[in-house]
């Protein structure tokens, strides 16, 4: 009879924690921004894609002196709760070249032109393992209201009803001649029966405020976990970066703990069997040293869907890594008319009878 009792009390107990649980993913993040509102009205199909033409390009100075790359999307915890080991300090940093007040300026005199997909929505099956199989669902939204844009990678393992790992990984700032310019970059993390995390990387012009309060020189061109595969659809979409095997895409990247020069490699073409049928894809692959313990996340891009990701692998090792496949075709916003540009002619001079 205790034990009935003691059975029934932790049933009890857990379906209170499960309900916690979901109220709790349910009640807006203060700390985040409000999320911007877009209606997702039509299917992205697959397209024949365009091949860019190569741009000719001023290249800002590169910064120098990263240090070696660990992993862009922790999404996976430790498997045993430690403390977090002490982070070497960077060398300085290039600035980036112009002022805060001068770059809000010109992001706000900027107007995106066509070459940025219109607010899309992207939704995976996750496939993974983390101390056994793990079965689990992903979503992104890119959203953009003229030159502001935010991106949510939202990412759950277990019932859809009540996740065992949740994740929500947002990026908010302006679109710029130069690509994305993040603003700010919220992390929230909630595990069952464990304390909610949440951090916020902030970008305040040329410096970069970490979530333990240290502060650093921003270089030129530099992205966030979330923002960086969105800069990577918009160099390989408007031709910036040529899509050739071998070649090596690099992006500062600001992850929460420190600053580096992330790397990808273009391994070449692949084809991918997906829900929308066979889809040629680019695969990237972040060229990182010394990678025990550390996560890697790798991308293809389709160039039939707008360079969009079709596909996302996170490793840790053999045994710990996630797998995020399209699942359906992505929903976009109805994509305004794009008005033609027009030169102004004179009048023609108006024949008058002698």
């Amino acid at each position: 009879m205790g034990l009935l009792a003691g059975v029934l009390l932790a049933h009890l107990w857990l379906s209170e924690q499960v309900v916690r649980l979901q109220q709790g993913w349910r009640a807006p993040t203060e700390a985040m921004p409000p999320r911007l509102q877009a209606a997702f009205v039509r299917e992205l199909r697959p397209a024949t894609p365009t091949r860019p033409a190569a741009r000719a390009r001023a290249l800002a100075p590169r910064p120098t002196r990263f240090a070696a790359a660990p992993a862009a999307l922790p999404l996976l915890p430790p498997p045993a709760p430690e403390p977090l080991p002490a982070m070497p300090a960077l060398p300085p940093l290039a600035a980036a070249p112009a002022p805060a007040a001068s770059a809000s300026s010109s992001a706000a005199a900027f107007e995106p032109g066509p070459e940025w997909p219109a607010s899309t929505q992207l939704d995976y099956r996750l496939l993974g393992n983390y101390r056994g199989e793990v079965h689990g669902s992903a979503q992104v939204q890119w959203l953009r209201q003229g030159s502001r844009y935010q991106v949510h990678l939202d990412v759950a393992i277990g019932p859809s009803f009540a996740p065992l790992i949740s994740r929500r990984m947002s990026s908010e700032g302006e679109l710029t001649p130069q690509g994305i310019a993040p603003r700010r970059y919220d992390e929230d993390t909630r595990i069952l029966f464990s304390e909610r995390r949440r951090i916020t990387l902030q970008f305040e012009g040329e410096t970069l405020q970490f979530p333990n309060g240290r502060r650093e020189a921003a270089p030129a061109g530099v992205q966030d976990t979330a923002s960086q595969f969105v800069q990577l659809t918009w160099l390989f979409l408007t031709g910036r970066e040529a899509l050739q095997p071998g070649r090596v895409v690099e992006l500062p990247l600001a992850l929460p703990r420190r600053l580096y020069r992330w790397r990808y490699e273009l391994l070449g073409e692949e084809e991918l069997e997906t829900p929308l049928g066979p889809l040629k894809t680019w695969h990237l692959r972040p060229t990182v040293q010394n990678t025990s313990g550390d996560l890697k996340a790798e991308v293809w891009l389709a160039p039939a869907l707008q360079y969009l990701p079709v596909r996302l692998r996170i490793v840790q090792d053999e045994q710990t890594y996630v797998d995020l496949m399209l699942k359906q075709a992505p929903l976009q916003e109805a994509q305004p008319v794009a008005q033609p540009i027009v030169q102004p002619q004179a009048d023609p001079p108006s024949k008058e009878s002698p």
